[in-house]
């Protein structure tokens, strides 16, 4: 099997791309870098799981652009599996500078597919999609506050099902890009053929995520533990959302490409559902009584579009792809503390 991760040297792609080959695939890890320079950050990080994955037996590395169409035409040519992983992913990013966030989220994306299309018709095709299609429209549901978190209406209880609405709401431009590659991508499927299956993540988490302030809020707030530093919190630390390990999202992906021919152009919310939420309040009192550290916050105003509670039903996932999240949050937390505990020098 022929494998092809855009975005493979990031958090999710580099994950997606060492299982695949774990399980025999020849696997591509294509990827421009670009991550360290578009956070404006440096040190032993920005080249770490690029690094990390040369020396996983079944990996090529390749450095490219997707918007350069001729070089992802050739490398993708004759893939069994494309993981489309390659994005722009902060929010903020994408409202101070929401051009490269279009490019990136919005015309990569379609690059992505009309080379699956041309060159790799018969691929089974994962698209890293985002909760944040949906927009602030999910702060239209009434919620309940409690002492430490906030809790969806009972009406919502099970979380945010994939029929949502998303129209007449603002998403953010890095909402609206994302959106715009979702919909082609289900589009495609119905026009062409092209079996692509749509994940709309909450909060993915694990080893190998270098967490900052405006994405990957929990190994951010891990890190900062553990660095001794302080954090922001936009709002009032009550707000929730359910969380995933990595782990559990690419056994999510295998089970799609196992059944991609039957659910080709399907939408999945990708989480940890109602089962495993936290707040930020409560991940902070976990992180204190996992390293015996207190970490220092200071507080914000709401950021635009922010969702007090998001919380996944992934329960057609669940039923669709015979899935269930395995690790639960206290677990994936110690597993994440002690792997940045290992590579403090990284940050």
């Amino acid at each position: 099997m022929k494998a092809f991760v855009a975005g493979g040297a990031g958090f999710i792609g580099s994950h997606a791309a060492e299982t695949l080959a774990s399980q025999g695939a020849e696997v591509t890890v294509f990827d421009n870098l670009s991550r360290a320079r578009l956070l404006n950050r440096t040190g032993e990080w920005s080249g770490f799981n690029w690094d990390y994955l040369s020396k996983v037996e079944g990996v090529r590395l390749v450095k490219g652009d997707i918007l350069d169409s001729q070089a992802l035409e050739r490398e993708i040519e004759g893939a069994d599996v494309v993981i489309h992983a390659a994005a722009q992913t902060a929010v903020t990013t994408s409202v101070t500078d929401p051009r490269p966030d279009f490019m990136a989220n919005a015309l990569g994306t379609f690059s992505v597919l009309e080379a699956v299309r041309t060159r790799a018709e018969g691929a089974s095709v994962v698209y890293c999609s985002t909760n944040k299609v949906y927009g602030n429209n999910v702060n239209a549901i009434g919620v309940e506050e409690g002492p430490a978190r906030y809790s969806f209406e009972k009406d919502f209880a099970t979380g945010i099902p994939e029929d949502f609405p998303i129209d007449a709401r603002e998403h953010t431009p890095y909402g609206c890009s994302k959106l715009a590659g979702d919909i082609y991508m289900q589009d495609y499927a119905q026009v062409y053929g092209i079996k692509t299956g749509i994940f709309r993540m909450s909060c993915i988490y694990g080893e190998r995520q270098f967490g900052v302030e405006d994405q990957g809020w929990l190994a951010h707030f891990v890190i900062s533990t553990l660095k001794d530093r302080s954090v922001t919190i936009f709002g009032d630390g009550k707000q929730v959302r359910d969380v995933l390990y990595a782990s559990d999202l690419i056994a999510a992906y295998l089970a799609f490409i196992e059944r991609s021919s039957s659910l080709r152009g399907e939408v999945f919310n990708m989480g940890g559902g109602c089962g495993k939420t936290l707040s930020l309040l409560e991940l902070i009192s976990l992180l204190e009584k996992t390293t015996g550290r207190k970490l220092a916050t200071k507080f914000s105003d709401w950021r635009p579009a922010d969702q007090k509670v998001y919380v996944s039903d992934i329960s057609k996932a669940m039923e669709k792809l015979s899935w269930a999240p395995q690790v639960e949050p206290v677990e994936g937390v110690v597993r994440l503390c002690e792997w940045v505990g290992k590579n403090s020098g990284c940050f």
